[in-house]
């Protein structure tokens, strides 16, 4: 697992009442979560590596993975 995916994980862990390991191929619009869960671990992740993203900008993700991409894209 690469680094941006182990703090993607936490702060999944940390953020989400999830009682399994997220799967990052999944469709996050499928997900159990709600979208007062989505915004606060969006604000996280956007905090976590300073991506300067509006909440809006992160529906563009469809998959954890491609959030992960996406971030390591960014060097």
């Amino acid at each position: 697992m690469s680094a941006t995916k182990d703090r993607i994980n936490q702060i999944v862990a940390n953020t989400l009442d999830l009682d399994h390991e997220p799967d990052f191929n999944a469709q996050l619009g499928e997900s159990e979560i709600n979208s007062m869960e989505a915004v606060a671990f969006f604000k996280l992740v956007d905090k976590e590596f300073g991506l300067g993203m509006a909440i809006e900008d992160f529906s563009k993700f469809q998959t954890l993975q491609d959030l992960v991409e996406h971030i390591d894209a960014r060097g």
